[in-house]
């Protein structure tokens, strides 16, 4: 872990703003992205502090560390990176009426600031930082799953099962070899890696419970994703715009073993409902209950938490204080 020193001035506003930078995300850009944001900081004699990650866990330990010291007072934290940078953040912080969150995203897929609609440069992020339009409650979501050690993880875009946790830790390693590269090399890669990630998935039978009292069972489980804010996972059109703050869950599953059903899932149009291809289901809850007969990789906003068997998902409506 890396600590750079605190750099204070007089400031206004914000009692105190902390960012929590990833200098490897976005093909090593995260640092050179936040340099040129600290030049407004400066101009503007902002108070702040800036933290730099050494590698994995590094901001969630920050968080919590960060959350706990300044508890009782107003504090907010400001993720600069990825998705999985911000689902670190949230998932060390303590949670209080007096924090508040920030994103500035580094690099060009960022589902939660394409849900949220957040500026497309990150110059315009620190601005709405600054000056925020709005402070949003948002909802959560927290993934609970047994085992050895039981477990809980919050997200804040989609947790995913199946093939959808194959296919982003699988472009996760591509990017960390390679970088990013531009635009039109990188969506060619990823539906690459898409296509390779599929022929080496597999199906589960199992079923699920929802909190209507609604079970489903399935014989060829292929994909599972939940999603809050953006209609997209890791690339993948799974759902249609839903209000961000109404308490629910969006559930998609995807149960075929025709491996041409799954193979559209990459291409899906996006003026086309998911659900209406076949194979696709979509339900809209508060909790949901999984069960399956063998284990599938999970993750939570891209970040992988192994193969699981048993699978809890719950929404948490409107905890998170986010200024955009």
């Amino acid at each position: 872990m890396v600590l750079r020193e605190p750099v204070t001035a007089e400031s206004e506003g914000i009692s105190m703003l902390i960012f929590l930078v990833n200098p490897n995300a976005g093909g090593e850009r995260g640092y050179r992205v936040f340099k040129k944001l600290e030049r407004r900081l400066l101009r503007t004699k902002t108070a702040y502090q800036v933290y730099v990650t050494g590698g994995p866990g590094d901001a969630r330990q920050l968080a919590a560390r960060l959350s706990a010291e300044y508890e009782g007072e107003s504090l907010t934290l400001v993720a600069v990176g990825g998705d999985g940078m911000l689902n670190e953040v949230l998932n060390g912080a303590r949670l209080s009426e007096r924090l508040r969150f920030g994103f500035i995203p580094v690099g060009r897929d960022s589902d939660f600031a394409r849900g949220l609609k957040l500026p497309r440069t990150p110059l315009g992020c620190l601005k709405r930082i600054l000056s925020p339009r709005e402070e949003r409650e948002l909802d959560y979501g927290v993934a609970e799953f047994g085992g050895d050690e039981p477990s809980h993880h919050r997200f804040l875009v989609s947790c995913g099962m199946g093939f959808d946790a194959e296919w982003l830790a699988k472009l996760y390693e591509l990017e960390q070899r390679r970088g990013r590269r531009s635009r039109l090399i990188w969506r060619g890669l990823r539906l690459l890696v898409g296509f390779r990630s599929l022929l080496r998935a597999h199906c589960t039978r199992g079923y699920f419970e929802t909190d209507s009292g609604q079970r489903v069972e399935f014989g060829h489980l292929f994909l599972l994703s939940a999603q809050l804010y953006a209609t997209e996972a890791g690339g993948i059109r799974l759902a249609n715009k839903v209000p961000p703050t109404d308490g629910l869950l969006t559930v998609a599953v995807l149960n075929t073993h025709s491996r041409l059903q799954q193979a559209r899932l990459l291409l899906l149009p996006r003026r086309k409902a998911p659900e209406s291809y076949a194979g696709v289901r979509v339900y809209r809850c508060r909790e949901f209950r999984l069960f399956l007969d063998e284990a599938l990789p999970l993750h939570a906003d891209g970040e992988g938490l192994g193969g699981r068997k048993e699978l809890t998902l719950r929404c948490v409506r409107r905890r998170i204080r986010f200024l955009c």
